[in-house]
């Protein structure tokens, strides 16, 4: 019975509550509730337009500064490579938007661009190691006869095939420093053949620099789940090997520009900087997903010809500008990387001949 009249009791209260409620919010109270969530609304709405016009002058700021930074971007990076023969990659599948627009900013600098190809999903693919090990060592004894101060017996499969890769675009003929030489043709028809390489302009004459060009895919993205293989390296696969491939055509050229898109933890970009020895030899850009970024890879390339290797877009620890280079006749390098140079006897003996 207890039970009975407790639970009524908290019934009648509760009806009670809300007819109060109800008779308050119907007459006394029902102006200045009202009036005050109208004022409430109201106050929403005026900050929401505030907001919304502080954003669009600030986009409209923005875009006036990019037209401004692409505009003197333009100025700064024409005729920044006249004279310079640059072979583009396109390591992990960057897309003809940004790469073709990549490849307009290196023709308004003057660059020839003597090469334009793909490295397939073969180069990093878990799946594929047993092709590109079989490439490798069917071309060890030859590349360490090309390149000993590069290679060694104990070189892996990346390294071996980063320098086919730079020798197939770098290695000029030693009668005439202007054209490929047969083992540059022999490696380049050998790399196309296997289905490692796909071109889109067969090289055409010995590169002065390389252009790397990623999209940005980290080492999870290219690799997946394949790289927890027992059988296969995860350093083989993936962007671990592109970054191999970009430290290895660096010891060969000397002159390499990696550039992807704002850096994301574990892409090729990042991966290159994080490893001091390579940030050493290669020069990266990001920001290539803008045309700030892609105006930078131009005059990066041009630094890196140069000898200047750097670090390149607004992350922490990188610059926002390369060095301007104003490259001078006697400062154009000669094309190819496997060329004998004549001794000072050489030319003494012809000059009295």
């Amino acid at each position: 019975m207890i039970d009975f009249r407790y639970h009524l009791v908290s019934l009648i209260s509760v009806f009670l509550a809300l007819a109060v409620g109800i008779i308050l919010g119907a007459g006394p109270l029902q102006g200045a509730i009202g009036d005050q969530l109208t004022d409430q609304v109201e106050a929403l709405r005026t900050e929401r337009n505030g907001l919304r016009e502080e954003l669009d002058e600030a986009q409209s700021r923005l875009s006036e500064q990019e037209r401004f930074a692409a505009a003197a971007g333009e100025a700064l990076v024409a005729e920044s490579l006249t004279g310079t023969n640059v072979a583009v990659v396109d390591v992990d599948g960057v897309g003809d938007g940004v790469e073709q627009e990549v490849l307009d900013q290196l023709e308004n600098a003057g660059a020839t661009v003597v090469a334009h190809e793909t490295l397939t999903e073969s180069w990093t693919a878990a799946d594929e190691a047993t092709l590109r090990a079989t490439v490798a060592n069917g071309q060890r004894e030859p590349l360490l006869a090309d390149l000993p101060t590069v290679l060694t017996e104990e070189s892996g499969t990346s390294e071996l095939l980063g320098a086919a890769l730079a020798l197939s675009l770098t290695a000029a003929d030693e009668s005439d420093t202007g054209a490929l030489g047969e083992r540059a043709t022999e490696l380049q028809q050998l790399l196309v053949r296997v289905g490692l390489v796909e071109e889109q302009a067969a090289p055409s004459a010995p590169a002065d620099v390389v252009l790397l060009l990623s999209s940005g895919v980290t080492q999870e993205e290219v690799a997946g789940a394949e790289t927890a293989t027992e059988d296969v390296e995860p350093a083989e696969t993936g962007v671990a090997a592109l970054a191999t491939t970009a430290g290895v055509v660096a010891d060969v050229t000397a002159a390499v520009v990696v550039a992807g898109p704002t850096t994301a933890t574990g892409d090729l970009v990042s991966t290159v900087r994080a490893e001091e020895g390579l940030a050493e030899r290669v020069s990266t850009v990001s920001g290539t997903d803008q045309e700030t970024g892609r105006l930078v890879v131009a005059l990066a390339l041009a630094a890196q010809a140069a000898g200047h290797v750097g670090q390149y877009g607004f992350e922490d620890g990188a610059s926002v500008l390369p060095p301007i280079v104003e490259p001078t006749p006697e400062e154009v390098p000669d094309a190819g990387t496997t060329v004998d140079q004549p001794s000072e006897s050489d030319q003494a003996a012809e000059g009295e001949g």
